[in-house]
């Protein structure tokens, strides 16, 4: 079984991997350095601050524009047919198990 720092480094891994360059720093680094790396963050370069190596929390710009923000209403939209009777289906069976049918 894996460790939260084990799984929390595998992320920071994983990013990378997807081409999300990830700078990590560790807390005094970040305070030393906070307005320096927000300037960064701002520009789309993401940030994770750590602390005793443990990344803690990752600071991206708020409009991020590298594909790291999604849109989640309506992210399907029009990849999925809801049949006409979709309030209906299943109808007969949900009775039966409300009436004590069983399955």
């Amino acid at each position: 079984m894996r460790t939260d720092h084990e799984i929390d480094i595998n992320l920071v891994h994983k990013l990378s991997l997807l081409g999300i360059a990830v700078q990590t720093v560790n807390i005094h680094e970040a305070k030393t350095h906070l307005s320096r790396l927000i300037a960064k963050a701002a520009q789309g370069e993401p940030f994770v601050i750590a602390k005793a190596g443990k990344p803690l929390v990752k600071v991206s710009a708020i409009n991020a524009k590298n594909g790291e923000q999604t849109n989640r209403l309506g992210f399907m939209k029009g990849s999925l047919k809801v049949p006409d009777d979709f309030d209906r289906m299943g109808a007969g069976d949900i009775e039966r198990l409300f009436a004590g049918g069983g399955a």
